[in-house]
C-alpha cells in the first residue's frame, strides 16, 4: 500500500496513468507500466476513458499486481448499474486491489460509440458512499457483510480550473464526506488555480491532492485537446511555445517536467498523464529531479517505491 502509506504520512506521492489496450493483448500496457517501476507509487488504469472501448481496468490491475506493481483501479459509473459496481468492488478486493479512483465517467458522445446506452445509476459521490459502506462491513441489502469490511482506499477526481468555484467547493466537500481519501486532478495548466484550490478547499479538509500533469506532444495536439476535451483550456503561451519548438515532442516533455517541479511545492503529489506516450514519463521525472530509486534526486517518493519494489475522466 505504497500510495496510502505516502499520502497518510504527508509525503510527496507520484502516480501515472496507463491506458489499457484496444484488444486482447496486454503486452504494450504492461511494458509501459513496468517501465515506471521505482518511479511512482502507483499506476492508474483507465476505465474506458473518453467513452472509448478498452480492455477491462479490473483485469489490467490484476496483471499489474502479478508484476509486483501497485495499481489504482479507475471505476466509472457510466457503464454499470449498482449491482455490477458492487460486484466489481468486491472482486477487486478479492484480487488484492486496494486503490480506487471513483468517477462518474465521460459522456458517451465524447467516444466512438455514441449510440451505446449509458447507465449512470450512480455517480462519483454515491460510488464513494458505496465503498465507504463496504469498508464499514455493511451489506447494502442484508445488514452486514458476512466476512467483514473491505479495505479499499478510495480517491476521486477534481478540476481546480472549474468555471464555477462554488460548485467546485461543494463537490469536493461532498466527495470528502462520502469517503474520498485523496484527489487526483484533471490536467492543470494554471499554477495559481492549483494553489488556490489546495489552500482554500482541500487543505482545510485534510484531503491530499495529486496535481494532474498532461504531456502535450505538439501545438496540433494541444489544439485538439482544447477542442475535444470538455473543460480544458491550454494557455496560448504554451501553444506558441510548442509551435515554435524545433522538436515539439521534446518541448512537451520539458513543459511537463517544469510543471512537476512547480506543483510538488503546492500539492502533496503529482499525477502524470501521457496518452499513447507513457514511455516518456521517466524522462519527464528525470528532468523534474525525480530520477533514481533511493537517490537524492528521487526524494521520498522514489525511496519509498524502491524499498518495496521486486497506477482523464469527469468527476
Amino acid at each position: 500500500m505504497l500510495l496510502q502509506e505516502a499520502l497518510t504520512a504527508g509525503q510527496f506521492a507520484l502516480t501515472a496513468e496507463v491506458t489499457p489496450p484496444r484488444g486482447g493483448d496486454p503486452g504494450r500496457t504492461l511494458a509501459a507500466a513496468v517501465a515506471l517501476r521505482g518511479l511512482v507509487h502507483a499506476v492508474n488504469i483507465t476505465d474506458n476513458s473518453r467513452a472509448v472501448m478498452r480492455m477491462s481496468s479490473l483485469a489490467m490491475c490484476r496483471l499489474l499486481l502479478d508484476q509486483g506493481l501497485e495499481p489504482v483501479l479507475q471505476v466509472t459509473c457510466r457503464d454499470r448499474n449498482r449491482l455490477a459496481l458492487q460486484a466489481d468492488l468486491l472482486g477487486a478486493h478479492a484480487l488484492g486491489i486496494r486503490n480506487l479512483l471513483c468517477l462518474t465517467g465521460d459522456p458517451l458522445k465524447a467516444g466512438d460509440q455514441p449510440n451505446a446506452r449509458p447507465v449512470n445509476e450512480l455517480e462519483a459521490v454515491r460510488l464513494l458512499q458505496l465503498v465507504q459502506r463496504f469498508n464499514a462491513g455493511e451489506d447494502p441489502v442484508k445488514g452486514d457483510l458476512p466476512d467483514g469490511g473491505t479495505e479499499l482506499f478510495a480517491g476521486a477526481a477534481a478540476d481546480p480550473q472549474a468555471t464555477s468555484w462554488s460548485g467546485l467547493v461543494s463537490r469536493v466537500r461532498r466527495k470528502q464526506a462520502a469517503g474520498a481519501r485523496f484527489l487526483q486532478t484533471q490536467m492543470v495548466m494554471d499554477e495559481q488555480a492549483l494553489r488556490r484550490f489546495v489552500q482554500e478547499i482541500t487543505q482545510p479538509l485534510g484531503l491530499p491532492v495529486l496535481a494532474g500533469v498532461f504531456l502535450l506532444k505538439s501545438a496540433k495536439n494541444a489544439a485538439f485537446i482544447n477542442r475535444m476535451v470538455p473543460g480544458v483550456t491550454i494557455p496560448q503561451a504554451i501553444m506558441d511555445r510548442l509551435a515554435a519548438a524545433a522538436d515539439p515532442a521534446a518541448e512537451g516533455i520539458a513543459i511537463a517536467a517544469e510543471q512537476v517541479a512547480t506543483y510538488r511545492s503546492i500539492a502533496q503529489g503529482v499525477h502524470l498523464m501521457a496518452v499513447k506516450a507513457e514511455e516518456r514519463i521517466p524522462e519527464i521525472l528525470r528532468l523534474a529531479g525525480v530520477e533514481s530509486v533511493g537517490g537524492s534526486a528521487g526524494g521520498v517518493a522514489a525511496e519509498l517505491v524502491g524499498a518495496r519494489s521486486p497506477h482523464g475522466s469527469p468527476s
